[in-house]
């Protein structure tokens, strides 16, 4: 059971962990530290990185859902597939697939397009397109985090 519950808790950790450095460190660091000599190159780092990023999501949500559906068989008798915890998971893999395959897929397309988006005038459509993605992109990550969020919450404590 504890190697169950390791892994529970493992794919949560490195899924949420995964936004958190992210958001808070490597963006920032990235876009306004100087540490990359352009904004363009600094958005190719942070794009590559959410795209290892969502599918390492989505791959923890299929562990923490499998693992958690276990985890309540043992303990409960019941499968527990519609438990609060994995409904969360569940809408965090959704919000994810988004992402994925919606608003990232549209905003590599635009910055291909545009090739440097720093270059294009804030006026040009494709431009104003990508920023608004760009804005709905930060949403749904902010989403899944703070749903993931809930989910150790909801994890740790019946856990304890």
């Amino acid at each position: 059971m504890s190697l169950i519950r390791f892994f529970m808790l493992l794919s949560l950790v490195v899924w949420v962990g995964g936004i958190a450095f992210l958001a808070f460190i490597l963006a920032p660091i990235a876009f306004h530290a100087g540490f990359l000599p352009s904004r363009h190159l600094a958005g190719s780092v942070v794009g590559q990185t959410l795209n290892v990023l969502h599918w390492t999501g989505v791959t923890c949500g299929i562990v923490f859902v499998a693992t958690s559906m276990v985890e309540s068989h043992v303990a409960t008798g019941t499968v527990g597939a519609f438990a609060g915890r994995n409904l969360l998971v569940y809408l965090m893999i959704a919000f994810t697939l988004v992402s994925m395959f919606s608003v990232s897929t549209r905003m590599f397309a635009l910055r291909n397009e545009m090739v440097v988006v720093d270059s294009v005038p804030l006026d040009d459509p494709r431009r104003v397109e990508f920023d608004r993605l760009h804005v709905w992109s930060t949403r749904i990550e902010g989403a899944v985090f703070l749903l993931g969020l809930a989910v150790i919450f909801l994890t740790g404590r019946r856990l304890s």
